[in-house]
């Protein structure tokens, strides 16, 4: 498949190599000079403008932050082929890519990353395992072009999740958006504070780990997101001021105890264990109650009428 792969810091760049590594012929471009001669200097096809690296692309991935999306989207108007992206929030890329009349298009996100960046963080395995979002509107998108995706990302070893944008945008503000808020916060404790830094251990640790994510990718994808995080910061707030209020009990260990329970046994039930896998029907129907569910694709079928899927035996997923 001709796939062009436009933006190559750690997600589109790790895509540039698992694609090439799948046989494709792939071609990337970056807005970034250096990002280029990293990608061409390491055996990639580069091309040297945005135009020219998508002429006679199958497939163009857009995989650039949101707030450069609205300029490249638009030079993608005429594109007769599929187009795609890789951004955190997805309502605003639906709306710019309705906005800007492309043709074909249907928005992803693979939920994959670290806390490191930029071409020279990039790997070919990135994607082993990780939930790959594919968005799909009822009466709005392509399913040939969705399951033709599909298709492509469980091969690269993904499990493709079903979803609208709107609630895909509510998900990740729960579990990616807020979360890179909160460590940032967190990480603030060691501010003019030498005994916090020494004393900090495991549970700093892994609490704050994306807080080392540029400042700038943050900003970016609760920024694009704001409504939604917005919301869900209110609501963990919320959860935080009752903690607070249970350590003035006059015996808080008792008060915060049962308080607790329910998170911890929410955490050791995650992830949810993996049922059984089972046929479904390539259709919309389907697939969408199966996202809603909290289950995923694994195998679309050569003909693409069929789609091998799981769903979690158990869970905190709610639909």
């Amino acid at each position: 498949m001709n796939i062009a792969v436009v933006g190559l810091g750690l997600i589109g760049g790790s895509l540039l190599r698992a694609l090439d590594a799948g046989g494709h012929d792939v071609v990337g471009f970056d807005a970034d000079p250096v990002t280029r001669e990293a990608a061409t200097a390491a055996g990639f096809r580069v091309g040297a403008d945005l135009q020219r690296a998508v002429a006679g692309a199958e497939l163009v991935v857009l995989a650039v932050p949101l707030p450069a999306l609205p300029s490249v989207i638009g030079e993608l108007a005429d594109h007769p082929g599929l187009v795609t992206d890789v951004t955190s929030v997805k309502q605003p890329v639906r709306d710019l890519a309705a906005k800007h009349g492309v043709r074909r298009f249907v928005g992803g996100h693979p939920m994959a990353g670290k806390e490191t960046s930029g071409f020279a963080a990039t790997d070919a395995r990135l994607f082993d395992g990780c939930a790959w979002v594919l968005c799909l509107e009822p009466g709005e998108t392509s399913l040939t072009d969705w399951l033709l995706l599909a298709d492509l990302f469980t091969r690269l070893g993904a499990r493709v999740v079903p979803i609208e944008a709107g609630r895909h945008d509510r998900a990740v503000a729960q579990v990616s958006h807020v979360p890179h808020l909160f460590a940032a916060a967190l990480a603030g404790q060691l501010r003019d504070n030498p005994p916090a830094a020494t004393l900090a251990a495991g549970s700093f640790r892994d609490g704050t780990r994306v807080a080392a994510t540029r400042a700038e990718l943050i900003a970016a994808m609760c920024g694009g997101n704001a409504a939604a995080v917005g919301a869900e910061l209110d609501r963990l707030l919320a959860e935080l001021h009752e903690m607070r209020a249970l350590l003035d009990e006059p015996d808080p260990v008792a008060a915060l105890t049962p308080a607790l329970r329910p998170a911890g046994e929410l955490r050791r039930a995650w992830p949810p264990a993996p049922g059984p896998s089972a046929e479904l029907p390539g259709e919309a129907a389907a697939l969408l109650e199966l996202g809603r569910a909290g289950g995923w694709v694994t195998a679309v079928a050569g003909d693409r009428s069929t789609v091998s899927s799981m769903r979690p035996e158990s869970g905190c997923n709610r639909p």
